[in-house]
């Protein structure tokens, strides 16, 4: 099955278009331009096998449709080997479950302090969701409370997507990430850019790590706008977090599962001629995987278009973090994130509802919203 990147309608129900292309074939094709036939693998099992097979790699090819103006340096994302192997043993002792367990408690205040700010009728994508995983990320990395203001400005371009604003705010991006390493050189801390700084990684390596973390983390804020929808639409099952909160975690990775952002893993290319699921992919083609789809499988998730709070999270492996080598790096954070600031709304605001329709933006790459305007007033029973 072809899919059109420009139709209207894979662009505001990806769901029902990559169902109907996961019942067709385990991949599906796109054109995109300057990249040629993009392969999507639809169904779980193909999309597992593919993101640890060998002979599907990244290399220069996968980052040739990144904006222009960023370094030529290929992020974690980019790249395969050795080099992603060493780049990833420097930040992965920050991002471990144990370290953003601990880490918990510095998210609850930040969400606290922009929750405390809010108006009875506020957008939550623009004055909640959307800048508390920068305050995150800046306080994780370790960039110094004076340049977080750089930070704050870019971080609403990055979320907004790859489109103007984000191409507009790249060389912000690089100057603040450029200014951050050049401070902890001269200022150490007790944090992750002191440490990187102090590694074998080069200048134009710290750099880009620096904005990747950024750009990997605004990924909560597009997860958290989902999710809150997708609690206020289906009233039942939010009412079950109410009453349970221990249900939050196992509700975070049915969220994950059921309105991920991330529609795509980055492509990687055949090193040879290559089948999934028999069908034959050529050498040198891009492959990519549909988290959206394989999240849906229903050889593996039983009634999978049904959000379950209560679905047993290690009963089927979700994608919504990738697999394999990629794994997500900043997984065990955006997890922690999400549940303290989806309990920090159930707990502080019990009539929390829609205040109008969410508008949700047409991006064949990222499922997310543009708006969410909600309000925290309780409904007052008829009669009173």
């Amino acid at each position: 099955m072809q899919l059109d990147p420009s139709d209207p309608a894979m662009l505001l129900d990806p769901v029902a278009t990559y169902a109907a292309a996961r019942k067709d074939s385990p991949v599906a094709t796109m054109p995109v331009p300057g990249l040629g036939t993009l392969w999507i693998v639809t169904r779980h099992e193909a999309a597992r096998a593919m993101l640890t097979d060998p002979r599907f790699r990244l290399g220069r090819e996968s980052y040739a449709m990144r904006p222009a103006g960023l370094p030529d340096t290929p992020n974690l994302g980019e790249m395969d080997g050795p080099d992603h192997a060493r780049l990833r043993r420097l930040v992965a002792p920050a991002f471990t479950a144990r370290r953003a367990a601990e880490f918990r408690p510095r998210i609850e205040r930040i969400v606290d302090g922009l929750l405390d700010r809010v108006a009875p009728e506020f957008d939550l994508l623009r004055d909640f969701a959307h800048p508390m995983p920068i305050e995150v990320m800046c306080e994780l990395v370790g960039i110094a409370e004076d340049d977080r203001p750089l930070w704050r400005r870019v971080g609403v371009a990055v979320a907004s997507g790859q489109g103007q604003a984000f191409q507009d705010a790249i060389p912000d991006i690089l100057a603040g990430a450029k200014a951050a390493i050049a401070r902890r050189r001269a200022e150490p801390g007790d944090d992750l850019l002191t440490d990187l700084v102090k590694s074998e990684a080069t200048d134009d390596e710290l750099v880009v790590l620096v904005w990747h973390l950024v750009l990997a983390g605004q990924v909560p804020g597009n997860l958290i706008g989902n999710a809150v929808e997708a609690l206020l639409r289906h009233p039942d099952q939010l009412a079950l977090l109410r009453q349970d909160p221990s249900l939050l975690p196992r509700a975070v990775e049915e969220l994950l599962r059921w309105c991920t952002p991330q529609l795509l893993t980055v492509p990687r290319f055949t090193a040879e001629d290559v089948e999934i699921g028999g069908v034959p992919i050529p050498k040198g083609e891009p492959v990519t995987v549909s988290m959206l789809s394989v999240n849906r499988d229903p050889d593996v998730f039983p009634d999978p278009d049904r959000l379950d709070v209560t679905r047993a999270p290690g009963s089927f492996g979700h994608l919504a973090f990738a697999h394999g080598a990629h794994f997500c790096l900043g997984a065990a954070i955006a997890r922690v994130e999400t549940e303290v600031a989806l309990a920090a709304l159930i707990n502080r605001f019990p009539g929390l509802r829609l205040a109008a329709d969410p508008v949700r933006v047409p991006d064949p790459g990222t499922w997310r919203l543009t708006t969410l305007p909600v309000t925290t007033a309780e409904v007052t029973p008829a009669g009173e």
